[in-house]
């Protein structure tokens, strides 16, 4: 049986000539009808497409902010469109982001929604992980080098390989709170001669300040066999363009040392009978890396929760986790020592520092290695 389509259009304009429209920023609106004809069924869908004068300006205003407001073109996918219920729409539009700084940058644009907020009405680390990771992803499908893999390459598809990140470390100086808009920079660079680097910056799109900076490190595992693999030469020849040399966070305060290995001694707390849902699962069938935050925080005491602010975060990835396993969190908890010597940096406990271990139930494997610094949240005010 097939099904017959039918469209009506039409516009309304400004009896204005268009140069003085585009001068006087006027708008054109045109309005399509379409009706799609099934037996028993017909459905009419009502189009409004509106143009200012050519302005690549979109002003949609959340809580009195400007949010998203200039997407110019993406390059070599720039022209592209998505099909969404009949309608047309350039791909920038659904991923509102765009490159900066000879395409080197990706920057992309969001508002802080009501369910990203934690108890004290402020993003978590497990919404500003999310963050990085759809910036991320979305640099890749922008720049034109996306395969039909979860982030991968076109030449990495082809040789069924993926992306795994094997550390990640942040930095927060501020969290945001609920409606505020944030801007996200990324790029990446080499790592090794096996590895990629990808950093991050948080801005606060007000004040323009960054309030968040991260950096990882990421290697290629092969899909199905799930070892590691070297970077295939075509591979490298695919990203080596966008590679920048610069780092979110400088050297002398990037967390680079070693984690200790918790075990049923050591640890002050252990959360026992994680089990991960479906829901956890990623598109490359392991548990999505920032799902492992949230067990980490399991353990840890809930007046470190309450009184304490996140602001630094490292995590060494050690293995893959599936929805079969059980885990156990460990954590301990101690005032921050200094850099330079072996005293507390603050004996009074507005800083504190915690190890974190998450390992399987059954056999201890180790899952991820954890380092955290917490801050007074009444210091963290000041």
């Amino acid at each position: 049986m097939t099904s017959m389509a039918s469209t009506k259009s039409f516009s309304i304009y400004y009896a204005d000539d268009l140069c003085r429209a585009e001068r006087r920023n006027v708008g054109i609106f045109k309005l399509g009808f379409s009706r799609l004809r099934i037996p028993r069924i017909v459905r009419e869908k009502l189009v409004v497409n509106a143009n200012s004068g050519g302005s690549s300006k979109i002003a949609d205003m959340i809580n009195g902010k400007k949010v998203n407001g200039v997407v110019p073109s993406l390059g070599e996918r720039g022209g592209e469109v998505l099909k969404q219920g009949g309608v047309h729409e350039p791909v920038h539009t659904w991923l509102l982001g765009r490159f900066v700084e000879d395409r080197c940058v990706y920057r992309q644009t969001f508002v802080i929604r009501s369910y990203e907020i934690g108890p004290d009405k402020t993003a978590t680390m497990e919404t500003l992980m999310n963050l990085l990771q759809e910036t991320a992803l979305n640099h890749v499908t922008s720049s034109g080098l996306a395969g039909n893999g979860f982030g991968a390459t076109r030449e990495m598809s082809l040789r069924k390989l993926i992306w795994v990140v094997t550390r990640i470390h942040v930095q927060v100086d501020k969290y945001s709170s609920w409606g505020d808009v944030i801007e996200i920079d990324t790029w990446v660079d080499a790592a090794g001669k096996n590895g990629m680097r990808r950093d991050w910056i948080i801005r606060d799109c007000n004040s323009q300040r960054i309030i968040t900076r991260a950096t990882s490190t990421w290697v290629i595992m092969n899909r199905e066999t799930r070892r590691l693999s070297k970077i295939p030469d075509e591979v490298r020849k695919e990203v080596q363009p966008f590679y920048l040399d610069r780092v979110a966070i400088p050297t002398a305060d990037l967390d680079c040392e070693k984690i200790d290995k918790l075990s049923d001694e050591t640890a002050h707390r252990i959360r026992s009978g994680l089990a991960p849902r479906w829901s956890d699962m990623d598109a490359n069938q392991h548990v999505n890396n920032v799902k492992y935050i949230g067990w980490i925080l399991e353990s840890v005491p809930i007046d470190v929760l309450e009184d304490y602010n996140l602001t630094s975060m490292t995590l060494e990835y050690r293995r893959e986790c599936h929805q079969s396993n059980v885990l156990e969190s460990l954590t301990t908890v101690a005032p921050k020592m200094s850099d330079d010597s072996n005293n507390f940096t603050d004996k009074t406990g507005q800083e504190l520092e915690s190890t974190h271990l998450l390992r399987m139930q059954a056999d201890k494997a180790e899952i991820v290695r954890a380092r955290s610094v917490w801050q007074s949240k009444h210091k963290h005010m000041i």
